[in-house]
C-alpha cells in the first residue's frame, strides 16, 4: 500500500516554483547564507584569476565562510590539469551541507517544538 503522506508531499511541491520549494524546505535565512557564499566563490575567484599570480589569498574567505565542512573536503587530492577546481567543489559542497543544516534548524524552530 502506498504512502499517502509522501504522496501528497509529492503532489503539492509540484506545483510550486523552484524558489519556492527551495524557500519552503531551508527557509530564507538558508537561502541568503548560499547567496553570501556564492557571492564570496565568485569574488575569490575573479580575485584571484585578476591578480595574474598563485598568491592570492582571496580563496581563504570563502574557505572558512563554507567551514567545518569545505575544510574537510579541502584535504582531498587535487588534479594536475585544473588546481583550482577541488577547492571550488570544497566551497560548493560546504555551503550546500552548511544550507542543510540551517534549513533544518529553520524548520525546527518554525515548528516550535510541535511534534510532526
Amino acid at each position: 500500500m502506498p504512502d499517502t503522506d509522501s504522496d501528497t508531499d509529492t503532489e503539492s511541491d509540484s506545483g510550486r516554483s523552484v524558489p519556492r520549494r527551495l524557500r519552503d524546505h531551508i527557509g530564507v535565512v538558508g537561502l541568503v547564507y548560499l547567496g553570501v557564499c556564492a557571492v564570496l566563490l565568485v569574488w575569490a575567484l575573479v580575485v584571484t584569476i585578476g591578480a595574474g599570480s598563485d598568491e592570492s589569498m582571496a580563496g581563504v574567505i570563502p574557505l572558512l565562510a563554507t567551514a567545518p565542512a569545505s575544510l574537510v573536503l579541502l584535504v582531498l587530492p587535487d588534479s594536475d590539469v585544473m588546481p583550482i577546481v577541488m577547492p571550488v567543489i570544497a566551497i560548493a559542497l560546504g555551503a550546500a551541507v552548511n544550507t542543510a543544516i540551517i534549513g533544518w534548524c529553520t524548520r525546527t524552530l518554525r515548528r516550535g517544538g510541535r511534534p510532526d
